[in-house]
């Protein structure tokens, strides 16, 4: 998810604690605790700044999100908390924990993929049925914050009954998903989905050999054929990987690629970020300028 939604998460599991006894500091320990322990995972951007060898793709959600990490950055907010405003609360742990864990599971809904079994598995894990930027948790969480302030006296239970529409949504999102990928399962080699932005609507991309097609599909209309893509598989990458360590990257850490080799550019790109002609996450090497 994004850094927005994140915060919002967290917000949200503030918002849904009854704070009527709790002192000013306390309230603070608790804020931090929630909103830090849920945007924490997502330290790992910094490791861009060192990256030499074209490995950020694979650091980004990495072993900090990992599943056996999450007690650890739980702790680490107990410890923020008696640091900053002498708190000792053994609950912050508990809340802590759950906004990690929140956070790196959330995450393994998009179509970017989560380390959530580093350092014992490195494969990404990506369900890709709920889109990066999902406007329905802000439309919840937003919903829920208006209602609090209108009747504050029973503002934790908004945000509660907010994460029970929260855990709906994923799981109609995800079974509705589940059931389109079911559908091509059989007719092509390989198969990735992306969530759109339009809530229940899908990209499902397939391939078979060289030929990739991007459809839109979901449960309550005909499929459409977006895009047809040929890949170069026969494509020799061995002078794209030694220019471009950023391009193995993306190569082991995709479900799969398509290949550009024509007079201009030698090239991979993953098509579940494909719109309007060209994917974000392109890795290449320029040809006329190495003539």
């Amino acid at each position: 998810m994004d850094s927005i939604t994140h915060t919002l998460f967290g917000l949200a599991l503030y918002g849904s604690l009854d704070k009527r006894h709790m002192g000013k500091s306390q309230k603070r320990a608790y804020l931090l605790t929630a909103v830090g322990a849920s945007q924490i995972p997502d330290i790992d951007v910094i490791s861009r700044f060192w990256d030499s060898e074209g490995l950020y793709q694979m650091w980004h959600r990495g072993i900090t999100h990992s599943l056996f990490l999450t007690p650890l950055w739980a702790a680490l907010f107990i410890l923020l908390s008696f640091l900053l405003f002498k708190v000792k609360d053994l609950k912050l742990f508990s809340l802590g924990w759950l906004a990690v864990l929140i956070h790196d599971t959330s995450d393994l809904f998009n179509a970017w993929g989560t380390g959530y079994l580093e350092p014992f598995s490195s494969i990404r894990i990506s369900f890709g049925t709920i889109p990066i930027i999902d406007f329905v948790f802000w439309v919840i969480i937003g919903t829920a914050f208006v209602a609090s302030r209108i009747n504050k006296m029973k503002s934790s239970y908004y945000f509660k009954f907010a994460w029970a529409f929260i855990v709906l949504h994923l799981i109609v999102q995800s079974v509705q998903g589940w059931i389109i990928y079911n559908q091509y399962e059989n007719k092509y080699d390989q198969i990735a989905l992306s969530a759109g932005f339009i809530p229940w609507t899908y990209n499902v991309i397939t391939k078979n050999d060289s030929k990739v097609a991007i459809f839109q599909d979901n449960l309550f209309s005909d499929k459409k054929l977006q895009y047809e893509l040929t890949s170069a598989e026969n494509a020799n990458l061995n002078n794209l990987f030694k220019e471009k360590p950023e391009a193995r990257t993306l190569y082991e850490w995709s479900p799969f690629v398509v290949i550009v080799d024509d007079n201009e550019k030698l090239g991979i790109y993953d098509p579940r970020f494909y719109r309007n002609g060209q994917s974000f996450l392109f890795e290449y090497i320029d040809r006329t300028q190495n003539n």
